[in-house]
């Protein structure tokens, strides 16, 4: 798994194929913003299109993961979000199939999926997969065993950001990775098993930002600031998981950033 430089995207390696990897697209989230907060911006659809469609040109990957929240209206996709959401598909769909790991905003998302009547389109449960030895949930909810039991551990959901501060006080919030061992543990006792009955392979989490730059997110070295997913932060080894920025800048530990 590597990320692409200066992009909130990375690239997996899936047996015999290569995927391109985004987490948080949250389609239509200017609509949503209108409706839950009274927020009024101009949509960004398209530029989000052509950054996801670059990145696929770029990349040429054999697949398209999307670690959940393609949509963002809780409960159905109608509107601009559909609209969005079927100009998008209808041109990914054109160059890769699409493998979308169910998120707590997709409720509404693979109904459309149906309509469009594509075998090239996979919608997992929200207990994630696994594909060739990573797997992927979005993490609003545990993952299933096969994931667990995986190599690496990629995860959404939390739309991580740092705080970064200048000598004079000034600060600025920055998209981040975060990138650390499992413990075995939280997920064990979740499941009802002993460690040892666990397939344990040591795992890597990966833990994606958000692709949509205006969905908020998890500012992790902020007191105060919780995770959402119900496994983190106890299942990181926090002292060895650390904090990345989109361009590679190495920040350490993410609790010390």
């Amino acid at each position: 798994m590597e990320p692409v430089p200066g992009e909130p995207a990375a690239v997996a390696r899936l047996g015999s194929e290569r995927a391109l990897v985004v987490a948080d697209y949250h389609a239509g989230i200017e609509a949503g913003l209108r409706y839950e907060r009274g927020v009024e911006l101009e949509s960004n659809a398209a530029v989000r299109r052509v950054r996801l469609l670059g990145l696929l040109d770029r990349i040429d990957p054999d697949r398209l993961v999307v670690l959940g929240d393609l949509g963002h209206r809780i409960g159905g996709s109608a509107d601009e979000e559909g609209d969005e959401l079927d100009e998008l598909l209808g041109a990914v769909l054109d160059r890769v199939p699409l493998t979308l790991v169910r998120g707590n905003h997709d409720a509404g998302v693979p109904a459309r999926f149906e309509s469009m009547d594509d075998d090239s389109l996979l919608v997992t449960d929200s207990g994630g997969v696994r594909l060739g030895r990573v797997g992927f949930v979005h993490g609003h909810t545990w993952p299933a065993r096969e994931v667990v039991e995986s190599d690496v551990v990629c995860v959404g959901h939390e739309h991580p950001a740092v705080r970064l501060e200048d000598s004079v006080g000034g600060g600025r919030k920055e998209r981040a990775w975060l990138r650390g061992p499992l413990r075995p543990e939280p997920f064990a006792e979740h499941l009802g098993l002993d460690v040892d009955d666990l397939d344990w392979r040591a795992p890597e989490i990966i833990v994606f930002p958000a692709f949509n730059d205006r969905s908020g997110g998890t500012w992790v070295n902020v007191d105060g600031q919780g995770f959402l997913s119900p496994f983190l932060p106890e299942a990181l080894r926090g002292d060895e998981t650390e904090a990345f920025l989109l361009d590679g800048t190495r920040l350490g530990p993410y609790r010390s950033v």
